[in-house]
C-alpha cells in the first residue's frame, strides 16, 4: 500500500470516531421528564406480595400488575396471567397510586424486560407460599404478545354452588318469624341429583 494512502486513512479514523461519538451524544441526550425511569417495585393491594409496579412511561406512569395464583391443578400453584393491568401514576414519587386500566401492549412490552420477569417470579413464589403452602410452586413464563396469551377457563359453577340448601333456608325463615325449630330443620340431607336433559 502506498505510504500516502495509509497516512490519509490514519488521519480519518480519529475524525470518524469523533463524529460518531458526537452524534451518539446528541441523539442520546433526553431530559429526564421525557424518558421512563424503568423502576420495578412491589406495590401491595392487600398483602405485601400481591402486586408489582413497573414504570414504563415518562413522569412515573406505568403498570400495576396484580398477582393472582392459579391453584386449579392438584398439588400445584402457578401464575394466572392477566394482561389487563392497572394504570400506575406517580411511580417515581413517594406515593404511587394505581387506577384505571393500562393497554395490553404496554403489559406485553413490560414482560420483555428480564428484571420484571425476575421480580414476578420472586413475588409469585411468595404468594404461593402464603396462599397454598402445601402446593409446589411451578413457574410459567408470562405472555409477551397477544398471540401467546391464553385466558384461564372460567370457574364452572353449577346450581348446587349458587343456591342455599333448602333446609338452611327453612331454618332461617323460622328464626326470622320466631317459630321453634324441629329436629328435621337441623339436618341438611344430601339433595337428590337431577336427571340430565331438559
Amino acid at each position: 500500500m502506498a505510504p500516502w494512502l495509509a497516512a490519509a486513512r490514519d488521519r480519518r479514523r480519529p475524525l470518524a470516531a469523533a463524529l460518531l461519538g458526537l452524534s451518539l451524544l446528541l441523539v442520546g441526550c433526553q431530559p429526564a421528564s421525557q424518558r421512563s425511569s424503568g423502576r420495578v417495585f412491589p406495590l401491595p393491594r392487600q398483602h405485601p406480595d400481591d402486586a408489582l409496579a413497573v414504570v414504563t412511561r415518562p413522569g412515573g406512569e406505568g403498570l400495576q400488575i396484580w398477582l393472582d395464583p392459579d391453584t386449579s391443578r392438584p398439588g400445584i400453584c402457578r401464575p394466572r396471567w392477566n394482561p389487563d393491568a392497572a394504570r400506575l401514576r406517580g411511580g417515581d414519587g413517594p406515593l404511587p397510586v394505581a387506577g384505571g386500566r393500562a393497554p395490553r401492549d404496554e403489559f406485553y412490552g413490560a414482560m420483555a424486560r428480564g428484571e420484571v420477569r425476575w421480580q414476578l417470579k420472586r413475588l409469585f413464589a411468595s404468594v404461593c407460599r402464603r396462599v397454598a403452602p402445601q402446593r409446589a410452586f411451578l413457574w410459567s413464563e408470562p405472555p409477551r404478545s397477544a398471540a401467546e396469551f391464553r385466558p384461564s377457563p372460567p370457574l364452572r359453577l353449577e346450581e348446587r354452588h349458587l343456591l342455599s340448601h333448602p333446609t338452611a333456608v327453612r331454618r332461617a325463615e323460622k328464626r326470622l318469624l320466631g317459630q321453634p325449630l324441629s329436629p328435621e330443620d337441623l339436618i341438611d340431607r344430601p339433595l337428590p341429583t337431577e336427571a340430565p336433559g331438559p
